[in-house]
């Protein structure tokens, strides 16, 4: 059974076919896209359609999140920030 694609704020993705997103193949993006520019009832319907350990899976991988978000997450899933791969592109370089 297929389930429904998640209903979710046209807004988050204002580059993108909306009707076009492959919700199973483009999870990550999707994903991401509803933690930093989401709002609470898009969290809530990933959260249903994705299920949180795929999110949390998703999440480790992703390269492309900002320091703020990486904080909520690490706080969320209770994960040290070194753990998630975007956590070394986020570092300061050291000042001179």
């Amino acid at each position: 059974m297929l389930m429904q694609p998640p209903q979710l704020s046209k807004a988050i993705f204002w580059d993108t076919d909306y009707d076009q997103i492959d919700w199973a193949h483009k999870a990550r993006y999707v994903i991401e896209r509803v933690v930093m520019f989401g709002t609470v009832s898009d969290w809530r319907a990933i959260q249903q359609f994705y299920g949180m350990e795929r999110i949390k899976n998703e999440l480790l991988q992703s390269r492309d999140l900002d320091l703020k978000t990486l904080h909520f997450l690490s706080i969320i899933f209770d994960i040290p920030k070194e753990n998630f791969k975007c956590y070394p592109h986020l570092q300061s370089p050291t000042a001179h």
